[in-house]
């Protein structure tokens, strides 16, 4: 149940550019309505900062701030169907300023032109060309892979933390979140069946990174800071995650965000809830940051 006129005054304008019907639309149109709606949110990015676009390892990328002995490796949402360096440049630009870290947006592949694990292939590449320590955060999709590069990477060169933002984790359906909030605005449950057919077909999930949840080995992964929005079907994946990262022996902090839905990252300038969970976001790259180098 959201009564918060503020977060309601978002979800209206959201929906306005971004009706519920677009999730479901062919991926051009999705992209169209999704794009349309981020540029009604997106903020001036903050005086001096410098922002360029570089390939690293092959991949497009965005680079916010000069080079810092810790940088940031930001995964934009979407579900693995819309989005890119547009649609969350106010967010990266927002936590470089903030910070004080360069971040580093990644321009990875979406689908379905490009199936799992196209998304993760690009995350790795340009993770493993960046040899200094650094932090992977990433909102809902980009969640999903932000936990899949951080197991990938286990034992080689492991980030120093990972940030998890609504993240979708491939989870089964059955936890209650997916039934409580079936029907939540911003995103479905049937949402989340359509972009999981675009990302892999109608082919089995064979690849267990695919679906951090059901990975069966959690041990030795770097500290996490899981934040999940209480109005959002996603929202069991980050508990039943973190609870699976503890038993593992992992360091977690999992923050559930009351009448927040999926996607508020961008109703932190207009909400005082939204706000403030971003701003504890900011608080843990930071703390993240100053961890000694592996």
């Amino acid at each position: 149940m959201i009564s918060d006129p503020q977060v309601l005054d978002f979800i209206a304008a959201t929906e306005a550019a971004y009706p519920a019907e677009a999730n479901g639309a062919g991926p051009d149109d999705n992209r169209r309505h999704y794009d349309a709606m981020c540029a009604v949110f997106r903020g001036p990015r903050p005086d001096g900062l410098q922002v360029a676009d570089h390939n690293i390892g092959g991949v497009r990328c965005r680079v916010y701030g000069a080079e810092t002995p810790v940088f940031v490796l930001y995964l934009h949402g979407g579900g693995f169907v819309v989005g890119g360096l547009d649609s969350h440049d106010d967010v990266c630009a927002d936590i470089a300023d903030a910070t004080g870290l360069q971040v580093i947006a990644v321009d990875y592949r979406l689908a379905p032109e490009h199936r799992w694990p196209a998304q993760l292939d690009d995350a790795r590449a340009v993770w493993r060309a960046l040899s200094r320590p650094g932090i992977v955060v990433g909102d809902s999709a980009g969640g999903a892979l932000t936990a899949a590069l951080c197991l990938s990477e286990r034992g080689r060169h492991a980030p120093l933390g990972q940030v998890l933002i609504y993240p979708g984790l491939g989870g089964d359906g059955h936890a209650p979140s997916y039934t409580e909030n079936a029907e939540a605005p911003l995103l479905r449950s049937v949402d989340i069946l359509t972009y999981h057919r675009l990302l892999h077909g109608e082919r089995p999930v064979t690849d267990p990174l695919a679906r951090p949840l059901q990975v069966a080995d959690l041990s030795c992964l770097p500290p996490a800071f899981i934040v999940t929005a209480d109005i959002d079907p996603l929202r069991d994946d980050g508990r039943d995650y973190a609870a699976r990262l503890r038993k593992a022996g992992n360091t977690v902090h999992l923050r559930n965000e009351a009448e927040l839905p999926h996607g508020y990252l961008r109703a932190r300038r207009s909400s005082d809830r939204a706000r403030r969970s971003f701003q504890a976001v900011i608080a843990k790259i930071a703390t993240l940051a100053a961890l000694d180098p592996p």
